[in-house]
C-alpha cells in the first residue's frame, strides 16, 4: 500500500507489495525491492539500490548527499541488500568519488536509532548497531559486529568480523575480529568468546583465537614477530587466517 500523502519520483523503481507511508520522499534514482516498509516520514534518495523485505521507521534519512565539504554534487549511491531493520532517526549518506562513490550495507542488519553510517562506509551482514552508534567516513564494518550504544568511530576505521565495541565507546584505530574494545579511547578487551559461542565456533577455533589475541596484544612482539608465531595456527584455522591477515593490513594501525 502507498499512502496518497507520500511523494514518489516517476523515475523511482518500486517493488511488489512495498508499503509506503504518509509523507514519505522516495526520489529520483531509487530502486525499492520486493516487500520494503516505509513507516511515515522516510526520506530515501537516489541515486540508491535498496533491496528486498527492508523495514524504515519515521524520521530515517536515507541517501541523502554526505557531509564532505568536498562533495560537488557528483553521481555517488548507497546500496543495501535484504531484510535489514532501520530505526527511527537512522542517517545513511552516500560515498564520494574520492572513495569509490559507494556508501553500502549488507543484509540482516539491525541500526537502531539514530545511528549515522557516514559517506563510503561499508557495512557487512548481520551487523548490529546500537542507538546513536555513529560511524565516520571511510569506515569498514565487518560481519557479525556489534556496535555499543553511542560509539563513535574515527575515519577510515575498520572493524572485523564478530568485533564489539561497549557503549559510549571511542574506536580510533582498528578493532580485529573477534576483538571486544571498550574505552575513550577503546583499547582491547579479550575475544568476544560468548559470541562467537552463540555462532557455533568450536572450541579449538576460539582457543585458537584466544592465542593470536595474546599473540598480538599480550607478547609485547613487533608485528612481523607476532604473524610469525601465529603462522601454525592460521594454517591449520580459518579463523586465525582472517584475525592475523587483518592484522597484516591493517593501515591505520590496532586499538592499543
Amino acid at each position: 500500500m502507498i499512502s496518497e500523502q507520500a511523494f514518489i519520483h516517476p523515475e523511482a523503481v518500486i517493488g511488489k507489495d512495498v508499503s509506503i507511508g504518509p509523507f514519505c520522499y522516495v526520489g529520483k534514482g531509487v530502486t525499492l525491492g520486493d516487500g520494503c516498509i516505509l513507516e511515515s516520514n522516510v526520506v530515501v534518495k537516489g541515486p540508491s539500490t535498496i533491496g528486498a523485505n527492508n523495514h524504515f521507521y519515521q524520521f530515517s534519512s536515507i541517501g541523502e548527499d554526505c557531509q564532505d565539504k568536498k562533495y560537488a554534487g557528483e553521481t555517488t549511491q548507497l546500496i543495501m541488500g535484504d531484510n535489514n531493520i532501520v530505526r527511527e532517526g537512522v542517517t545513511i549518506h552516500r560515498g564520494t568519488i574520492q572513495d569509490e562513490g559507494i556508501t553500502q550495507i549488507g543484509s540482516n542488519c539491525l541500526l537502531m536509532a539514530n545511528v549515522h553510517v557516514a559517506h563510503d562506509c561499508r557495512v557487512g551482514d548481520n551487523v548490529i548497531m546500537a542507538n546513536s552508534a555513529s560511524i565516520a567516513g571511510h569506515c569498514h564494518v565487518g560481519d557479525w559486529a556489534i556496535l555499543g550504544g553511542m560509539t563513535g568511530v574515527h575515519q577510515f576505521v575498520h572493524i572485523g568480523a564478530h568485533a564489539f565495541t561497549a557503549g559510549c565507546s571511542l574506536v580510533l584505530q582498528d578493532v580485529p575480529p573477534y576483538v571486544m574494545a571498550a574505552g575513550h579511547a577503546a583499547v582491547p578487551r579479550g575475544i568476544n568468546s560468548e559470541g562467537l559461542k552463540r555462532r557455533g565456533f568450536s572450541k579449538e577455533a576460539i582457543s585458537a583465537i584466544k592465542r593470536s589475541y595474546r599473540t598480538v596484544f599480550r607478547s609485547k612482539l613487533v608485528k612481523e614477530e607476532a604473524l610469525a608465531k601465529m603462522a601454525e595456527d592460521a594454517a591449520t584455522f580459518p579463523e586465525v587466517k582472517s584475525f592475523s591477515d587483518f592484522v597484516e593490513n591493517s593501515s591505520r594501525g590496532l586499538i592499543r
